[in-house]
């Protein structure tokens, strides 16, 4: 079982990175391969809509630091996908990640990705209602089914906001725990 988490968050302590990481530290307990990626640390572009993984290529033409990504989400089993909330929508380094997962499509928008793979998107937001912005982990499950993802989890977090709040959230260690096992176990 390969586990790939992708980091969105610029902050080193950022609660979305803590719950991704405690589901990778589960997983590594329970036996599981996990690797994770900090996207604010990565030199990358967002995706420049030039088509030539629709016309060319079967992957992405850019040769940044995000291409190592790319590649590593194609061969994992089970990807973290793991962003804080900026004004209403994933943070800006997230978004351009995802983006660039474009590639992952055919010309004839059917996947490129092995069927069957598992994602975990995890939200955080400092705004304690968590009706509130409820529309932006959909909208990314969308693609993700659409790329092959079979089992999709979704942990989110609301309130409070300072760095590492998480870690007084026992319900949400829980579920992240609980998570990681699904994904080794299942």
């Amino acid at each position: 079982m390969k586990i790939v988490a992708v980091l969105g968050s610029p902050r080193s302590k950022s609660n979305s990175s803590a719950l991704a990481r405690t589901i990778l530290d589960r997983a590594g307990a329970l036996g599981a391969e996990t690797h994770e990626f900090v996207l604010n640390k990565l030199d990358f572009k967002g995706c420049q809509a030039c088509e030539t993984c629709k016309t060319k290529l079967d992957h992405c033409v850019l040769k940044d630091d995000l291409a190592p990504v790319l590649e590593a989400v194609k061969g994992a089993d089970a990807v973290i996908l793991a962003s804080p909330n900026y004004f209403g929508e994933v943070s800006g380094q997230f978004k351009s990640f995802f983006d660039r997962t474009y590639s992952y499509l055919n010309p004839n928008f059917s996947s490129r990705l092995e069927p069957g793979k598992t994602s975990v998107f995890i939200f955080a937001q400092g705004q304690t209602d968590v009706s509130l912005y409820a529309d932006v982990p959909p909208r990314y499950e969308m693609w993700l089914k659409r790329y092959g993802f079979g089992r999709n989890f979704l942990l989110r977090m609301n309130g409070p906001r300072p760095e590492d709040s998480v870690s007084k959230r026992t319900d949400l260690i829980a579920q992240a725990e609980e998570i990681a096992e699904k994904l080794v176990t299942s």
